[in-house]
């Protein structure tokens, strides 16, 4: 479980293709020496495990699935990747909770630039957009954000100065892919309320068609 709280930016040293698994090593001098093996750290919002660790560096190990759901799959090394290790729970949870699994990916489409802040715009499938809500809470690569537009087609978070310093997303370019993971409380209430209203599955999935004149009609207001 994380927070949505960068500790810091690390750099991609090498990318290894080992079977089943690619191996990501990290350069992070700044919480590698405090690592254990298995512990789990959030890269770039994606939650994975720590295989190896020195005085500089970690490494983890990523499933086809890791690849195949998030931007890591596309890294280069030398790309920059936001890290938060697991949360604690003997301090005040700052952010929100995090999964650290990703549930796809955007694509910045906007950045205006308002003085010393961005808001940023980003497209994504209707799947993602529909567990984003406006004012609500979203992770972007990781990084806990509040939604400002929650729209049909895109959505936009707006960023202070000290994220845009301190994380990649001060780096961040119209065209580029973000890993999301949409508010973790909320895909819960929404599949609970789903499935009390009897809602049908399809192909062993639960058929998504929550609406609001749905909801009108079981008398919500």
């Amino acid at each position: 479980m994380f927070t949505g709280l960068i500790e810091t930016v690390g750099t991609v040293a090498t990318i290894t293709p080992l079977g089943d698994v690619t191996e990501l090593s990290i350069y992070a001098p700044a919480i590698a020496p405090e690592l254990r093996h298995g512990d789990s750290v959030a890269i770039s919002g994606a939650c994975q495990t720590v295989t190896f660790m020195d005085a500089n560096s970690f490494k983890v190990q990523m499933m086809p699935e890791t690849l195949a759901r998030t931007k890591l799959g596309g890294l280069r090394t030398g790309a920059r990747v936001n890290l938060e290790r697991a949360m604690r729970l003997d301090t005040r949870v700052d952010g929100h909770l995090v999964a650290g699994h990703v549930d796809g990916v955007a694509e910045v489409s906007k950045i205006e630039a308002l003085n010393d802040t961005r808001k940023i715009y980003f497209t994504a499938d209707e799947r993602l957009l529909d567990g984003i809500v406006e004012k609500g809470s979203v992770t972007v690569d990781g990084v806990s954000l509040t939604v400002i537009d929650a729209e049909a087609e895109f959505f936009s978070v707006g960023v202070i100065p000290t994220t845009l310093a301190e994380t990649t997303i001060g780096a961040l370019r119209t065209g580029d892919r973000v890993n999301i993971e949409t508010d973790m409380i909320g895909k819960y209430v929404k599949k609970f309320v789903e499935a009390a209203l009897g809602e049908k599955k399809e192909s062993g999935k639960m058929k998504n068609s929550l609406t609001w004149d749905k909801l009108s009609e079981y008398g919500w207001n």
